[in-house]
């Protein structure tokens, strides 16, 4: 496939269905969080019984920003309602343990939604940075509402996948920095096009043979309204064509937008750029 191309029919006010969807990531309040990066061993939390619950979700991974030169480890974690929820590295030291307080202990939280800061490399560089968080699996116990343990594991690696090449807005070469280069302008409709990725990163992380699952198009417009859409499109794309109802052509707005690339070990790397319309 070379070219993927949002259909303006699945596009609506409140919903962007399969393809493209609003972003509504929430913060979690009322949790009293503790947080030990490189801590100490500490003992694996223990559930009030024997009975083992799986997770449904457990995904353990890093975020390379190609653009801005900085790496920061994520978490996604869902199941059964629980009220505690501990995760340890493979040294069996705890990176995470989230306890639920108060009333919100009897209703229960089912997901979790995490990532770490992310400072620059000239401040934590690459090698530090993959120091703190080892190769390997990392375990996920937890405790159910109603007593049983909760149980998953991820597997963490330090290949990183490469950034896309040859972004190109209509045609035009996509500026590195937008902060301090031109923008370039340009008319609807707009197609955003890069060459897909095949290699693990040159150099952040390990060398290694990536398998490239998906790839995620984000674009965002803070004037004259917000507006944020991501779009997952199949590995091996090669481009997308900006929906023209998300533009306004004539109106001059800067848009900006990330491509995110996905491996299959939940690793990804993500290039931004951006554009404004004619």
């Amino acid at each position: 496939m070379s070219e993927y191309r949002a259909k303006p029919s699945r596009i609506q006010t409140q919903d962007f269905g399969y393809f493209a969807k609003l972003s509504t990531l929430l913060p979690i309040g009322l949790l009293a969080t503790v947080l030990a990066l490189g801590a100490g061993p500490q003992p694996a939390y223990s559930a009030d019984d024997g009975k083992k619950v799986p997770l449904t979700k457990e995904d353990v991974f890093f975020e390379l920003n190609h653009t801005d030169g900085d790496l920061g480890i994520h978490v996604m974690v869902d199941g059964e309602a629980w009220k505690r929820l501990k995760i340890e590295d493979p040294n069996k030291e705890s990176i995470l343990d989230v306890e639920v307080k108060g009333r919100l202990q009897k209703q229960g939280l089912t997901e979790l939604f995490s990532e770490s800061a992310e400072p620059p490399f000239d401040e934590l560089a690459p090698k530090d940075f993959f120091k703190r968080f080892p190769e390997g699996t990392y375990r996920i116990f937890g405790t159910t509402l109603d007593g049983k343990k909760l149980e998953g594991s991820s597997k963490l690696t330090h290949v990183m996948p490469a950034a896309p090449d040859n972004i190109r807005i209509s045609g035009v070469a996509a500026p590195k920095d937008c902060e301090s280069g031109p923008v370039p302008s340009v008319g609807v409709p707009v197609v955003i096009s890069w060459t897909p990725v095949t290699k693990s990163h040159p150099k952040v992380g390990k060398s290694a043979v990536v398998e490239i699952v998906n790839t995620e198009v984000i674009i965002e417009r803070e004037e004259p309204d917000g507006l944020k859409i991501n779009v997952d499109v199949p590995s091996g794309t090669k481009s997308f064509v900006v929906p023209k109802e998300l533009t306004n052509p004539g109106q001059g707005e800067e848009y900006k937008f990330e491509i995110l690339v996905r491996e299959a070990s939940g690793n990804q790397t993500a290039t931004e750029s951006c554009f404004k319309l004619k």
